[in-house]
């Protein structure tokens, strides 16, 4: 019995199994990809590359639809966030397309002596991509994209659970043009992945997933002196100070809460609100977040699908019966029907509860009182990750003061799920190292090599 397969979270029904890679396949996978490092990434041009990540952008706009109907059957997103997410996928794959010459473009440096020098970019060689299924198409293009850009070849473990995604991604960048083993889907084992690592032809390996995945993954990538980077978990606070639209804070706390199902690293979580404005807040939220409509994700008007899998939305009720069993107050929701989960509203979390340094990964919001600006920003860091923020205020001087103070890789003032191609995503303490998306991303994987002429 394969572990990829596709499983329908909203019924239960296992609906096709994908063999494993044989020792042989995963040898030869590596061979052909070792073989598009030392010749094709050297030969093309970032023009070319360019071109070719535009061509695959184009590739997910065509095939916008059975690409988005393939997650809503492996994960549950609702439909229309399926197809949100393809379009973002283009998008980004589509910004490296249009900024390869000035990725790639020489870097000069102003020199104490004569002569000149600068920085080249080359490519450092294999990569080994380890992917989750929350985000199946948008995950792998902030990855692959500037990567393939560079001109390392990527060899892709997707979620076991998207197998028929990771497929379709792998089918877009060869009709794209990109060569055999430029691109590369893997259905492999956790020892087969570790093996992947310790191969000398791979140079570096990114993943985004659980703390216990990263650290596992971090561990043998170390020990082969092979870079990494993380894109972990997050339990982003989102700070409520002040607001002339409390309507509009409320709706825009809902929407970063429940945004696909709650099941999303960078959502906000924590919900930290002033002390004038706690009791209203708390009521408007959680009559946002009970009146969304949960149900079948391939119906319109549908905003909360099933959790990814029963597993997953048993975790999750587990954690409030916790919560509730050390002393938080269930405002609302709680329950649990297959891998549905209703929309849920914790009060009263202390220091002292397992739920005060936990991430709920699905649509649990938990509510802070916070007596002033100082409390809120204590309360907002005490927490082990740092991945993104949220800070709504109608001070600019408090906004930048809280923006700087905490302890996150990004921080978004009054507005939420910005997220764009062009800004940088990624996280710090135990939310991971390192940046995708942006140009900062092209900086992970890539030989910034310094090139000295003399007079």
């Amino acid at each position: 019995m394969s572990d990829y397969k596709v499983v329908n979270p909203a019924t239960g029904e296992t609906l096709a199994e994908y063999p494993l890679a044989t020792d042989a396949q995963l040898e030869q996978d590596l061979a052909t990809a070792d073989a598009v490092a030392s010749g094709w990434a050297r030969t093309s041009t970032p023009a070319e590359r360019g071109a070719l990540l535009r061509r695959a952008a184009e590739l997910h706009r065509e095939r916008r639809d059975d690409l988005a109907a393939t997650i809503v059957r492996e994960m549950g997103k609702p439909l229309a966030a399926a197809l949100g997410e393809v379009d973002f996928a283009a998008d980004i794959t589509e910004f490296y397309a249009d900024n390869a010459e000035k990725i790639m473009a020489d870097q000069p440096i102003d020199i104490l002596g004569e002569g000149t020098a600068v920085i080249r970019r080359s490519p450092l060689g294999t990569l080994l991509g380890i992917m989750p299924w929350n985000f199946p198409y948008y995950q792998v293009a902030r990855f692959a994209a500037p990567n393939l850009l560079i001109g390392n070849p990527i060899l892709l473990k997707h979620a076991p659970q998207c197998p028929e995604s990771s497929a379709a991604i792998e089918d877009i960048y060869r009709d794209a043009g990109f060569p055999d083993g430029a691109y590369t889907n893997l259905y492999i084992t956790n020892d087969q992945s570790a093996e992947v690592i310790a191969d000398p032809r791979v140079h570096g390996v990114s993943v985004t997933g659980s703390e216990r995945a990263g650290s596992a993954v971090a561990e043998t990538a170390g020990r082969n002196l092979k870079k990494v980077v993380l894109e972990l978990g997050g339990s982003d606070p989102f700070i409520l100070l002040s607001t002339d639209d409390l309507d509009g804070a409320v709706q825009a706390a809902a929407d970063a809460r429940l945004d696909n199902t709650g099941q999303s690293c960078n959502a906000a979580k924590r919900f930290i609100v002033a002390d004038e404005l706690y009791e209203p807040f708390v009521e408007k939220f959680t009559a946002a977040l009970t009146g969304a409509t949960l149900g079948d994700p391939f119906a319109e008007g549908t905003d909360l699908g099933p959790l990814s899998s029963l597993v997953a939305a048993e975790r999750l009720q587990e954690q409030v019966e916790r919560a509730v069993s050390q002393g938080a107050t269930l405002v609302a929701g709680g329950g649990r029907d297959g891998a549905f989960y209703e929309a849920t509203v914790l009060t009263d979390v202390t220091p002292e509860m397992d739920a005060y340094r936990e991430e709920f990964f699905g649509p649990v919001g938990v509510v802070y009182r916070a007596a002033d600006e100082e409390e809120a920003v204590r309360i907002a860091n005490d927490t082990p990750f740092g991945l993104g923020s949220y800070v709504f205020t109608t001070d600019e001087a408090q906004a930048q003061r809280v923006a700087d103070r905490i302890e996150a890789g990004m921080v978004y003032v009054n507005l939420v799920l910005a997220d764009s191609p062009e800004l940088p995503f990624g996280g710090v303490k135990r939310s991971g190292t390192g940046r995708e998306m942006g140009l900062l991303a092209a900086d992970e994987f890539v030989n910034k090599k310094l090139v000295r002429v003399g007079p």
